[in-house]
């Protein structure tokens, strides 16, 4: 096996201690980096890269080391391209590295610019916006990892370990008493970074969670629905309709576009919702004339703007650049348009967004207060509702998953518990039916 030297050996523990390497620690540490350099010289790879250290987890996998085995050797290895960073061991490289490899040796496989925290963060961006993640999902995510950036005393990211995440989140679940869903979010946020970003595999066991408590949701009875409706005013009073006469989440209400909506076949078309899935859902009949009526105000409004010279409404990906016209055309229009444009600071472009969610929100909570109901009723109430109410109506629970837009059944499931279920006395033996 290839031996490290005398200062190589001195620098690295020094860097142990300095990273709070418990010092029994330090020969197994010691022990992996002389396997990697053992490694990249037998089968000439060059040490000072990422890509190596990939090729030597690999290896370690095939000779059945565990994955704490395979975490704490990743770490090591972290540790000395710190080293290796700083120039403590440029001749030791020069030892290592096979000669057809030296012009690569200045191309370390962690620069301090990539270490930092505020890398992580662009890393981050960039990784949601390739998957087409929503910008709440960046925001939820970001939140996380700078929590745990806190709590690891800004611990450089590249020696973050299964354990101090297993730190952060049993610190959730048992000081901080957080909702298992919470820690849920966490784990997925933490679980992304290693995965996408650090590229290493988060083994973690033993977490301390919360208790999974059922949850069942708020429900408003239709006469409370139409109490609040009476308490809204135009347009938020629409908007609520579609939120219980549909069954949406609010974004996906407020992101709906002039050609989502079909009138010949009734149907309304959810495009990009949650997961990024398409669904259709019946047009409620009753406000038909009044969907009309609001789309008269919306193209007197479009017609104002054009004559205005705006830039036309906000588009999303890369469509704008594909249909460069597409944002003046009325049929791209938000059927719910925000009352003032918005003037873009790069570009100095005039275009209009849609209604505000928190609008929203402060209308319907104002509306709640007026109508004096005693449950606690948000934009999201409408969408159990309507759920609970179908189920209540003897729809099918699968036919319900569809227009709820749900991937999986359990999650519709909630709402039986919502809709009171016939008792003993009510349940007919099939002996007694009619032939």
């Amino acid at each position: 096996m290839l031996d490290i030297t005398a200062q190589l050996k001195n620098d690295y523990i020094r860097l142990l201690a300095q990273r709070s390497i418990p010092s029994h620690s330090h020969n197994q540490y010691l022990r992996w980096l002389r396997f990697y350099l053992d490694f990249c010289t037998k089968y000439h790879h060059n040490p000072s890269k990422n890509n190596s250290l990939t090729l030597f987890i690999n290896k370690l996998k095939e000779k059945n080391q565990t994955p704490r085995q395979q975490e704490q050797a990743s770490h090591a290895i972290n540790i000395y391209y710190i080293l290796e960073n700083s120039d403590f061991i440029h001749n030791q490289v020069n030892q290592t590295i096979p000669p057809n490899d030296a012009a690569q040796q200045s191309s370390p496989a962690l620069t301090p610019e990539k270490m930092g925290w505020e890398q992580i963060f662009t890393d981050l961006d960039a990784a949601i916006r390739v998957r087409h993640y929503s910008p709440k999902t960046y925001k939820a995510y970001a939140s996380w990892i700078r929590k745990l950036q806190y709590f690891t005393r800004e611990k450089a990211p590249e020696l973050l370990t299964a354990d101090d995440v297993k730190s952060f989140l049993t610190n959730l679940a048992v000081k901080e008493k957080v909702a298992a869903s919470t820690q849920n979010q966490a784990f997925n946020a933490l679980l992304f970074l290693f995965r996408h970003i650090l590229h290493r595999e988060m083994i973690v066991e033993g977490v301390v969670r919360a208790k999974q408590r059922k949850y069942i949701p708020v429900v408003l009875s239709r006469e409370e629905i139409d109490s609040i409706l009476e308490h809204l005013s135009y347009p938020y009073d629409l908007v609520v309709k579609l939120l219980y006469g549909c069954g949406f989440r609010l974004f996906e209400c407020l992101q709906l576009r002039i050609n989502h909506l079909n009138f010949d076949a009734m149907i309304l078309t959810v495009h990009d919702g949650k997961g990024q899935k398409d669904r259709t859902v019946p047009l409620p009949m009753s406000i038909l004339e009044e969907l009309k009526n609001h789309m008269n105000r919306v193209h007197n409004l479009y017609e104002r703007d054009l004559k205005s010279g705006y830039d036309g409404v906000f588009m999303f990906g890369a469509i704008e650049k594909k249909y460069p016209k597409a944002s003046k055309e009325f049929i791209w229009q938000w059927l719910f348009p925000a009352k003032a444009l918005t003037v873009v600071p790069e570009t100095d472009e005039r275009k209009r967004y849609h209604l505000h969610p928190s609008h929203v929100q402060k209308a319907i909570k104002k509306a709640v207060y007026k109508a004096k109901i005693t449950k606690r009723a948000t934009s999201h109430t409408f969408r159990h509702s309507y759920a609970s109410h179908l189920l209540q109506a003897n729809y099918d629970i699968r036919t319900i998953q569809e227009l709820l837009g749900h991937s999986d059944l359990k999650t519709t499931m909630i709402y039986t518990h919502t809709v009171k279920s016939k008792t003993i006395k009510d349940a007919q033996s099939p002996l007694d039916f009619d032939h």
